[in-house]
Protein backbone atom coordinates (compact mmCIF):
# COMPACT_ATOMS: atom_id res chain seq x y z
CA UNK A 1 0.00 0.00 0.00
CA UNK A 2 3.18 2.31 -0.04
CA UNK A 3 2.09 3.64 -3.51
CA UNK A 4 -1.29 4.42 -2.10
CA UNK A 5 0.81 6.40 0.38
CA UNK A 6 2.71 8.17 -1.81
CA UNK A 7 -0.49 9.46 -4.55
CA UNK A 8 -2.36 10.48 -0.75
CA UNK A 9 1.55 12.47 -0.33
CA UNK A 10 1.57 13.87 -3.30
CA UNK A 11 -2.02 14.87 -3.93
CA UNK A 12 -1.80 16.43 -0.19
CA UNK A 13 0.91 18.65 -1.07
CA UNK A 14 -1.06 19.75 -4.29
CA UNK A 15 -3.77 20.43 -2.36
CA UNK A 16 -2.06 22.14 0.58
CA UNK A 17 0.68 24.27 -0.82
CA UNK A 18 -1.11 26.48 -3.22
CA UNK A 19 -0.85 30.16 -1.31
CA UNK A 20 -4.47 30.76 0.24
CA UNK A 21 -5.11 32.53 3.77
CA UNK A 22 -3.75 29.50 5.43
CA UNK A 23 -0.31 29.69 3.82
CA UNK A 24 0.16 33.56 4.38
CA UNK A 25 -0.83 33.41 7.89
CA UNK A 26 2.13 30.52 8.22
CA UNK A 27 4.42 32.51 5.93
CA UNK A 28 3.69 35.74 7.64
CA UNK A 29 4.32 33.87 11.08
CA UNK A 30 7.60 32.33 10.15
CA UNK A 31 8.90 36.12 8.70
CA UNK A 32 7.56 38.30 11.79
CA UNK A 33 8.37 35.94 14.52
CA UNK A 34 10.41 33.83 16.84
CA UNK A 35 11.20 30.05 15.15
CA UNK A 36 9.10 29.20 18.73
CA UNK A 37 6.24 30.39 17.71
CA UNK A 38 6.20 30.16 13.52
CA UNK A 39 6.31 26.39 14.40
CA UNK A 40 3.62 26.93 17.08
CA UNK A 41 1.26 28.21 14.92
CA UNK A 42 2.55 25.71 11.78
CA UNK A 43 1.45 22.71 14.21
CA UNK A 44 -1.80 24.08 15.44
CA UNK A 45 -2.57 24.96 11.71
CA UNK A 46 -1.22 21.35 10.51
CA UNK A 47 -4.38 20.02 13.42
CA UNK A 48 -7.10 21.74 11.88
CA UNK A 49 -6.18 20.94 8.39
CA UNK A 50 -6.01 17.40 8.95
CA UNK A 51 -9.05 17.49 10.98
CA UNK A 52 -10.56 19.37 7.59
CA UNK A 53 -9.02 16.70 5.46
CA UNK A 54 -10.43 13.87 7.31
CA UNK A 55 -13.92 14.94 7.59
CA UNK A 56 -14.26 15.45 3.68
CA UNK A 57 -12.32 11.47 2.93
CA UNK A 58 -14.59 9.78 5.38
CA UNK A 59 -17.53 11.99 6.08
CA UNK A 60 -18.14 12.64 2.30
CA UNK A 61 -16.84 8.90 1.19
CA UNK A 62 -19.17 7.37 3.61
CA UNK A 63 -22.29 8.54 2.09
CA UNK A 64 -21.24 8.26 -1.39
CA UNK A 65 -20.51 4.37 -0.52
CA UNK A 66 -24.12 3.98 -0.09
CA UNK A 67 -25.26 5.94 -3.29
CA UNK A 68 -23.64 4.96 -6.20
CA UNK A 69 -25.91 7.52 -8.10
CA UNK A 70 -24.43 10.35 -5.67
CA UNK A 71 -20.50 8.24 -6.37
CA UNK A 72 -20.70 8.94 -9.63
CA UNK A 73 -22.04 12.64 -9.66
CA UNK A 74 -18.88 13.20 -7.28
CA UNK A 75 -16.48 11.45 -9.39
CA UNK A 76 -17.45 13.72 -12.40
CA UNK A 77 -17.94 16.76 -10.68
CA UNK A 78 -14.89 16.51 -8.34
CA UNK A 79 -13.07 15.42 -11.92
CA UNK A 80 -14.15 18.56 -13.67
CA UNK A 81 -13.63 20.70 -10.61
CA UNK A 82 -10.50 19.57 -9.69
CA UNK A 83 -9.11 20.01 -13.07
CA UNK A 84 -10.16 23.60 -12.93
CA UNK A 85 -8.85 24.25 -10.06
CA UNK A 86 -5.10 23.18 -11.32
CA UNK A 87 -5.58 25.38 -14.34
CA UNK A 88 -6.82 28.26 -12.64
CA UNK A 89 -3.59 27.77 -10.02
CA UNK A 90 -1.13 27.47 -13.27
CA UNK A 91 -2.66 30.85 -14.45
CA UNK A 92 -3.07 32.51 -11.63
CA UNK A 93 -0.45 35.31 -10.17
CA UNK A 94 0.06 35.32 -6.04
CA UNK A 95 1.25 38.05 -4.37
CA UNK A 96 2.76 37.44 -1.08
CA UNK A 97 0.93 40.55 1.43
CA UNK A 98 0.99 40.94 4.70
CA UNK A 99 -2.58 40.56 5.67
CA UNK A 100 -2.50 38.89 8.66
CA UNK A 101 -2.55 40.55 11.95
CA UNK A 102 0.74 38.05 13.57
CA UNK A 103 0.53 40.20 16.90
CA UNK A 104 -1.95 37.49 18.59
CA UNK A 105 -1.97 35.32 21.81
CA UNK A 106 -2.15 31.77 21.47
CA UNK A 107 -5.71 31.70 22.18
CA UNK A 108 -6.69 34.26 19.24
CA UNK A 109 -3.85 31.95 17.22
CA UNK A 110 -5.79 28.59 17.64
CA UNK A 111 -8.73 30.92 16.57
CA UNK A 112 -7.28 32.13 13.40
CA UNK A 113 -6.18 28.88 12.33
CA UNK A 114 -9.31 27.58 12.88
CA UNK A 115 -11.00 30.28 10.93
CA UNK A 116 -8.46 30.21 7.96
CA UNK A 117 -8.93 26.11 7.60
CA UNK A 118 -12.45 25.18 8.71
CA UNK A 119 -14.27 28.89 8.06
CA UNK A 120 -13.07 29.22 4.54
CA UNK A 121 -16.32 28.05 1.98
CA UNK A 122 -13.98 27.45 -0.28
CA UNK A 123 -11.96 24.89 1.26
CA UNK A 124 -15.05 22.81 2.44
CA UNK A 125 -15.97 22.52 -0.86
CA UNK A 126 -12.72 21.74 -2.96
CA UNK A 127 -11.97 19.06 0.47
CA UNK A 128 -15.05 16.97 0.06
CA UNK A 129 -15.22 16.95 -4.29
CA UNK A 130 -11.38 16.42 -4.33
CA UNK A 131 -11.02 13.86 -1.11
CA UNK A 132 -14.59 12.55 -1.32
CA UNK A 133 -13.77 11.87 -4.96
CA UNK A 134 -11.28 9.66 -3.86
CA UNK A 135 -12.39 7.92 -1.09
CA UNK A 136 -15.48 6.65 -3.85
CA UNK A 137 -12.89 5.47 -6.18
CA UNK A 138 -10.55 3.50 -3.70
CA UNK A 139 -10.74 0.54 -2.09
CA UNK A 140 -11.25 0.86 1.71
CA UNK A 141 -7.84 -0.71 2.95
CA UNK A 142 -5.81 1.50 -0.05
CA UNK A 143 -8.62 4.47 1.45
CA UNK A 144 -6.52 4.15 4.84
CA UNK A 145 -3.22 4.42 3.28
CA UNK A 146 -3.96 7.37 0.79
CA UNK A 147 -5.63 9.64 3.75
CA UNK A 148 -2.38 8.43 6.07
CA UNK A 149 -0.36 10.22 2.65
CA UNK A 150 -2.07 13.43 2.67
CA UNK A 151 -1.84 13.64 6.68
CA UNK A 152 1.74 13.19 6.04
CA UNK A 153 1.81 15.69 3.01
CA UNK A 154 -0.27 18.11 5.47
CA UNK A 155 2.63 18.00 8.24
CA UNK A 156 5.37 17.66 6.00
CA UNK A 157 4.30 20.84 4.11
CA UNK A 158 3.29 23.42 7.43
CA UNK A 159 6.35 22.52 9.22
CA UNK A 160 8.44 22.20 5.82
CA UNK A 161 7.40 26.11 4.80
CA UNK A 162 7.87 27.58 8.34
CA UNK A 163 11.60 25.84 8.78
CA UNK A 164 12.00 27.21 4.74
CA UNK A 165 10.67 30.42 5.06
CA UNK A 166 12.21 30.94 9.01
CA UNK A 167 15.58 30.10 7.17
CA UNK A 168 15.40 31.93 3.92
CA UNK A 169 13.01 35.30 4.83
CA UNK A 170 14.64 37.45 1.94
CA UNK A 171 14.52 34.64 -0.62
CA UNK A 172 10.57 34.42 -0.63
CA UNK A 173 9.09 36.61 -3.44
CA UNK A 174 6.33 36.09 -5.95
CA UNK A 175 8.30 34.34 -8.42
CA UNK A 176 8.90 31.34 -6.01
CA UNK A 177 5.32 31.58 -5.36
CA UNK A 178 4.15 31.37 -8.74
CA UNK A 179 6.66 28.15 -9.86
CA UNK A 180 4.70 26.67 -6.57
CA UNK A 181 1.62 26.93 -7.94
CA UNK A 182 2.35 26.02 -11.58
CA UNK A 183 4.20 22.11 -10.01
CA UNK A 184 1.27 22.28 -7.72
CA UNK A 185 -1.88 23.23 -10.65
CA UNK A 186 0.05 20.55 -12.78
CA UNK A 187 -0.60 17.83 -10.21
CA UNK A 188 -4.04 18.69 -9.38
CA UNK A 189 -4.93 18.12 -13.36
CA UNK A 190 -3.39 14.94 -13.81
CA UNK A 191 -5.41 13.92 -10.70
CA UNK A 192 -8.51 15.39 -11.81
CA UNK A 193 -8.07 13.58 -14.82
CA UNK A 194 -7.60 10.30 -12.63
CA UNK A 195 -10.73 10.86 -11.27
CA UNK A 196 -12.23 11.08 -14.45
CA UNK A 197 -11.13 7.93 -15.88
CA UNK A 198 -12.44 6.07 -12.15
CA UNK A 199 -15.48 7.77 -13.56
CA UNK A 200 -15.38 6.19 -17.20
CA UNK A 201 -14.46 2.94 -15.79
CA UNK A 202 -17.42 2.83 -13.39
CA UNK A 203 -20.11 3.61 -16.15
Amino acid sequence: MIKYIIRGFMLGIAYVAPIGMQNIYVINNAIGNSKLRAYTVALITTFFDISLALACFFGMGAIMEKFQSLKLTILFIGCIAVVYIGIQLIRSTPEIENKVDIDKSLPQIVLSCLLVTWGNPQALIDGSLLLGGFKAALSLQASKSFILGVCLASTSWFLGITTLVSTFKNNINDRVIKIINIVCGGILVYYGLKLGYSFLKII
